[in-house]
Parts: structure tokens; C-alpha cells; sequence
């Protein structure tokens, strides 16, 4: 599989520490979005012609399916990925009609958790960030009790794109995915990132189109 990754980004993604600003900030609508795509080498996608799209978004939060949901954003998604492939000269048809592509779209969750420690700032010049020799006890130390460990949860989110070869799949026995494409950042669960969002995707994908 190729994976290429395009950053909207000005200078790139940068690392930040307890004592930067995150660059991702402040910046506004898709500026902190990222879009990944990988296909399979093998693959000839001018030689599919039809293609069939979920009517609904599928939830999954942290690789277990949650279920499925038609929203504004749902709906918004699954047009702007039918726009795109219409677009590049394939034909839509239904579930039941033996499309040569199938597409599944999901809202992405991973939440993360652990345990942070308060105390454990550290400076070069004088071991931590607090000046011991500022209150005149130069050579002491700090102390933080265990209450100084906290907790912490942080949820991610993305929305995917799956694209499967259906047309060979009563041949192979096995329903291949072929395409995947992935936003990542900012707003990427609001209507109005639908539309640039796939468009970006879709973009980098220049062999994604009919002959």
C-alpha cells in the first residue's frame, strides 16, 4: 500500500512542551487538518466503472462499532464522496446492482488516558523551573507530595474513508480494501469541512478515476 500524507500546515506540524503554545491552536477551519491516503500498488482504478455508498456513517470509538448515524455532518460526507467520484467518471448505482466499488465512511474516536506528574519539571540551569536560590535556599531541592500526580483523557478524532473491490470479490473469496483515505484535525466533524475535506483526498489520488 502507498500512504501519502498531505499537511495543511504553514511550517509544518510542530512539536510543542508544557511550556509552549500549540500551534494547532489557533489557527482556523481545515489550516489544521490532515489528510492521509493509501492505495493498493496493484490496482488498476480505471478499470471499475460503478460504485455503491453507505447510506449512513459508521461510529467506531476505539476499534469497537458503536453504531451508525445519518447527521447533517453524516450526510454532508457521504454527498461530498459521491460529488468526487461522479466527478472522475464513475456512476453510482445501488447496493443490489453489483457495483464494482463499495464505500463505507466512519467517524473515527480513540480516547487515551494516563497519569501525569506535576512535579517533574525540569530546567538545565537550575534542575527545575522554580529558583531555589530566589527565596534564599540555594541548594535545596523541591519536594511534590503524590497528590501532585494527576489523571488525564484525551479523545482524537478522524473521519475514514474505506473504498472495497467488490467487483472481484466472488473470485477471490475475499472483499479487498483498495483505498483509504483519512481527515484528521480541526473540524473535521462540521459540515462545512465535508466538502474540502474529501476534495483534499481526492486530490492527491490523481490515479483514482474511471478510463
Amino acid at each position: 500500500m502507498k500512504n501519502i500524507v498531505y499537511v495543511l500546515l504553514a511550517g509544518g506540524l510542530l512539536a510543542f512542551t508544557s511550556c509552549r503554545k500549540d500551534p494547532v491552536k489557533n489557527l482556523e477551519g481545515d489550516e489544521g487538518q490532515i489528510y492521509i491516503t493509501k492505495h493498493s500498488d496493484s490496482v488498476d482504478f480505471g478499470s471499475f466503472r460503478t460504485f455503491s455508498i453507505a447510506d449512513s456513517v459508521a461510529i467506531i470509538s476505539n476499534n469497537k462499532l458503536e453504531g451508525k448515524t445519518r447527521t447533517d455532518v453524516a450526510v454532508a460526507y457521504i454527498n461530498a464522496v459521491r460529488d468526487q467520484l461522479v466527478q472522475r467518471g464513475y456512476t453510482q448505482v445501488a447496493k443490489d446492482q453489483d457495483p464494482d466499488l463499495g464505500i463505507n465512511i466512519s467517524a473515527v474516536y480513540n480516547t487515551s488516558t494516563g497519569v501525569f506528574d506535576y512535579g517533574a519539571y525540569w530546567d538545565p540551569f537550575y534542575g527545575s523551573y522554580w529558583d531555589p536560590y530566589y527565596w534564599g535556599y540555594g541548594g535545596y531541592g523541591y519536594y511534590f507530595p503524590s497528590y501532585y500526580y494527576g489523571t488525564y483523557s484525551i479523545t482524537e478524532g478522524a473521519m475514514s474513508i474505506d473504498i472495497f473491490n467488490l467487483r472481484d470479490a466472488k473470485q477471490t473469496n475475499t472483499i479487498r480494501n483498495i483505498w483509504n483515505g483519512l481527515i484528521r484535525g480541526s473540524g473535521v466533524f462540521g459540515v462545512s469541512a465535508a466538502n474540502n475535506g474529501v476534495k483534499a483526498l481526492f486530490d492527491q489520488s490523481a490515479y483514482f478515476r474511471a478510463s
